[in-house]
């Protein structure tokens, strides 16, 4: 969606895949801005890869068992995290690190990124990343996920001048209200509907529903001729 405000602020937005056919921003607004920022919505659609990334703004009991399912299925993924979850949940940040998955950057405070400065952007990234590296050690942090999905161009190029890639998404569905909660099933049937190569998968930790659907959703995705990824393996971008 293209918003009137000066410069070109955007809310990140695709036509989902149906049936096996891919995803598209032909039509947003916003494609030929993803391609000049190095920003990724889409692996190799050559490849039966997927790449799982979790939005952890606050947690809401689930991630645990998240990371247990990922640890038994052998699976990684990406977790991007606020400043407020480095400060609540020290210890689950440095089990995601542990565990092999990376963490990536949701910024500190959760803002509209478009409308503060660059030099604001620079010190909501730089807190998000030193706070992981006193947590965990890892003093690299290459990912950035935009909060609200709301950018503009100079939010993505300020962000890339720090040395993030930014990272949308070609699978999502509303699983962020955890007041409307529909079960496991509908989950599964919102993410395995939507599959297709080089697949970006966006879940959020908070949701009841994603905690119960991980391990079938892993499972009959594999079936299907699907590897998990992690991030930092995507040698191909698409838009």
């Amino acid at each position: 969606m293209v918003s009137a405000s000066p410069g070109g602020t955007f809310h990140f937005g695709f036509k989902k895949s149906v049936k096996g056919a891919l995803p598209s921003i032909r039509e947003e607004g916003f494609q030929s801005i993803l391609q000049r920022q190095d920003a990724i919505f889409l692996g190799d659609i050559a490849k039966k890869e997927l790449y799982l990334t979790f939005d952890n703004g606050y947690e809401n009991g689930y991630t645990a068992g998240i990371l247990d399912v990922l640890k038994q299925k052998k699976t990684p993924a990406i977790f991007f995290v606020t400043g407020h979850y480095i400060k609540d949940q020290p210890d689950l940040v440095k089990r995601m690190a542990s565990e092999g998955h990376l963490i990536g950057n949701h910024s500190w405070s959760h803002p509209d990124m478009s409308a503060i400065s660059s030099e604001q952007i620079n010190t909501e990234l730089g807190r998000v990343k030193q706070g992981i590296a006193d947590l965990t050690g890892e003093q690299e942090m290459n990912y950035l996920r935009p909060p609200r999905g709301i950018f503009s161009e100079r939010v993505l190029a300020a962000s890339r001048e720090q040395g993030y890639i930014s990272v949308f998404w070609s699978v999502a569905y509303k699983d962020w209200d955890t007041k409307a909660q529909k079960g496991w099933r509908h989950a599964y049937d919102s993410v395995m509907s939507q599959l297709h190569p080089g697949a970006v998968i966006l879940l959020h930790t908070v949701s009841h529903d994603n905690a119960q659907a991980l391990g079938k959703i892993i499972d009959d995705a594999r079936v299907q001729g699907y590897t998990f990824k992690r991030l930092d393996e995507m040698a191909v971008k698409n838009y």
